[in-house]
């Protein structure tokens, strides 16, 4: 598991202001095998993570961790980035209003209206769905969005 995810667990249940001891009795799960995750030594069950992001306050964590173990997953729903609410809303709104300035919502119903996208309209199409990936990521921020300042050690 890469360095940024494995302590994933251990950021955010610092963040969240518990002790290793507090977040196991949580979690009803024992310190070791919370050791175990925070060290990446384990992999903890999506039932734990689930639990985890509930306690912690930390809705990431499922995607960071769904992401790590599923490579069918992470081909289907981007990395998002952990910014700020402010950041990530900003990002969103400037996404959207480019998108519309551009009028690919236009051109994309213009060649959608056949239901075919014939080998002219192919690049423009994959251009307009680039854009639209760039906007469902910069959704999926504001979502996952840290209310103040980041954690440290997330990026």
């Amino acid at each position: 598991m890469p360095e940024e995810y494995r302590n994933i667990y251990k950021i955010c249940r610092k963040s969240a202001g518990f002790t290793q001891e507090a977040a196991a009795e949580r979690l009803g799960i024992s310190v070791e095998s919370l050791r175990a995750y925070e060290t990446g030594q384990r992999v903890p069950p999506d039932e734990v993570v689930e639990t985890m992001s509930d306690l912690y306050n930390a809705l990431h964590l499922i995607v960071r961790h769904v992401r790590e173990r599923n490579a069918m997953y992470s081909r289907v729903v981007p990395e998002v980035p952990q910014c700020s609410v402010l950041e990530a809303s900003a990002k969103l709104t400037n996404r959207i209003y480019a998108f519309a300035d551009s009028h690919a919502d236009r051109r994309l119903m213009q060649m959608a209206e056949d239901n075919v996208i014939d080998a002219a309209e192919r690049p423009e199409f994959d251009a307009i769905m680039e854009d639209l990936q760039c906007i469902v990521e910069a959704a999926m921020a504001v979502r996952y969005a840290k209310q103040g300042h980041l954690e440290e050690g997330v990026k």
